[in-house]
């Protein structure tokens, strides 16, 4: 479990406040599946807020220590039920894209030069003062 400087721990409250919970932990406590979850929304996402239903505030408290010594993670803040976490993500691992983004940057290379034909074709055309102002009859309705 590692510690934060106090000043930090204020900007991950600001930043945490907006957030919603992402992982409940029930009444079975914390099993291989909620571990699992925490690791894959902290890789996700370094700040994440978890929300117990334990009533006990002591084994609140304990089960936040044990999460954050399973994770390597810094408790942020325990309010009632609400527990928020960080763990920064490593340096090394550069994240990737996600396959909607890829497939954005694919279709807008291979749209962009249509796009650059047509655009000059409209600057070469110079519109008509019939074109730019229509008639005044023609956007009168009439009535039957």
């Amino acid at each position: 479990m590692k510690q934060i400087s106090s000043a930090d721990r204020r900007a991950l409250r600001a930043r945490a406040h907006a957030l919603n919970v992402v992982v409940i932990v029930g009444s079975a406590g914390l099993t291989t599946s909620v571990m699992a979850e925490i690791e894959r929304c902290l890789k996700a996402n370094e700040l994440i807020k978890i929300r117990m239903l334990e009533h006990d505030r002591r084994q609140r408290t304990e089960l936040l220590a044990r999460i954050c010594e399973l994770t390597g993670a810094s408790p942020v803040q325990h309010i009632g039920k609400i527990l928020v976490v960080h763990r920064a993500k490593s340096e090394s691992s550069t994240p990737e894209p996600s396959p909607g983004a890829k497939m954005q940057q694919r279709v807008s290379r291979r749209r962009q030069p249509d796009r650059d034909r047509r655009a000059e074709a409209r600057r070469e055309q110079p519109l008509s003062s019939a074109r730019r102002y229509p008639p005044l009859h023609a956007t009168k309705r009439r009535r039957p």
